[in-house]
């Protein structure tokens, strides 16, 4: 899987690289016209009325992006989250549960007291987004209308948060926010499965806003018309192990560690984690959702024998025990810093208060 893995990020950096990719990409380029075309008579038929599409009588944020992959949507949710609340508003968050086995109409991952579902049934955002804020709703439905329906009915929210929700047209939204990498963008240009995009690249003219993740000075401009924001992630000053020991982050960098991540950009990660001065002798590229079986649990404590513990994202750590592994197992959270902050949410709030 990792080797699967690294050929895809080779085919979206450099598809013409080797004759393998080139071969590969050549093939799939005529399924991403299929798919990129299917895409904008989609948006056609929402455009025309002729998809029905739900509004809600409470505000609605989307967070989503052009690129499937990651490009940071989680912090960036837990952070509007945040905002939110310290500016008065009650919010809740619906997500579609992607990688959780919950199969009815609507589930409450977590009512705003308690946590109700577990990674396995809701998926491991949703999960990680009710652990960050408890006493937010946390909403799960492969028909995200249908919790929207249950927040107004209930009355648990003034307003709403979408994650991953730029391409679900079906809910009208009265902001659409939407995340670009900064270091990759639009990957090799080309629309799913020959690329990443969900879409055509055009399709970011859709955008209310625009916020730049993994953001550094001197990048290239997007060229937009759409108000576009920067922003980018770093790490909590300290990590925790599975056990619940608090460690400066300082203390892990004398450690000699094995990551491993089951995320959508690992390399990303472990990346952040080597220019931040940890000593890594061991990595392990997992795929997005990884449910953690006990031959790939096998496989990691083999690969860290050499080691002094083992580090891990927060989402990937939801789904784990430390009697799991034979070494310490310490979990790297990630916080979002945006650049002018003010302005930022001055574009978002200005929207919501149009509903109102």
């Amino acid at each position: 899987m990792s080797r699967l893995i690294s050929f895809h990020q080779k085919l979206l950096s450099d598809p013409t690289g080797t004759f393998l990719t080139g071969l590969v990409f050549s093939f799939l380029i005529p399924f991403s016209l299929l798919y990129g075309v299917g895409n904008w008579l989609r948006l056609l038929c929402y455009h025309y009325g002729l998809l029905p599409s739900f509004e809600s009588s409470i505000p609605v944020i989307s967070v989503g992006n052009l690129t499937a992959g990651g490009t940071g949507k989680t912090p960036v949710v837990d952070w509007l989250v945040k905002h939110l609340m310290e500016k008065g508003y009650h919010p809740a968050i619906v997500s579609r549960g992607y990688g959780g086995q919950f199969r009815g109409e609507v589930g409450f991952v977590s009512d705003g007291n308690q946590i109700l579902m577990n990674p396995v049934d809701s998926g491991d955002e949703p999960v990680l987004l009710a652990q960050r804020n408890p006493q937010v709703p946390v909403l799960i439905a492969r028909k995200r209308v249908n919790a929207i329906k249950e927040i107004e009915r209930t009355a648990c929210a003034d307003i709403i948060v979408l994650d991953d929700a730029f391409q679900h047209l079906a809910v009208r939204r009265d902001v659409d926010l939407v995340l670009v990498d900064a270091l990759r963008p639009f990957g090799n240009g080309w629309p799913l499965p020959a690329g990443n995009l969900r879409g055509f690249r055009h399709d970011l003219e859709r955008a209310d806003i625009i916020l730049r993740t993994r953001c550094a000075d001197g990048m290239l401009d997007l060229h937009s018309r759409v108000p576009t924001f920067r922003s980018f992630h770093c790490f909590a000053t300290e990590a925790i192990s599975l056990n619940g020991e608090v460690v400066p982050m300082e203390k892990l960098k004398r450690f000699k560690l094995t990551a491993f991540a089951g995320i959508a950009d690992p390399d990303g990660f472990f990346s952040a984690l080597e220019k931040s001065g940890m000593q890594l002798i061991g990595k392990k590229s997992l795929p997005d959702h990884e449910n953690y079986p006990e031959k790939i649990i096998a496989k990691i404590n083999k690969l860290s024998k050499t080691s002094d513990a083992l580090a891990t994202t927060e989402k990937d750590a939801i789904k784990l025990k430390a009697s799991m592994f034979q070494l310490p197992c310490y979990k790297i959270s990630l916080s979002l810093k945006v650049l002018d902050v003010k302005n930022f949410l001055a574009v978002i709030l200005d929207k919501v208060r149009r509903k109102k």
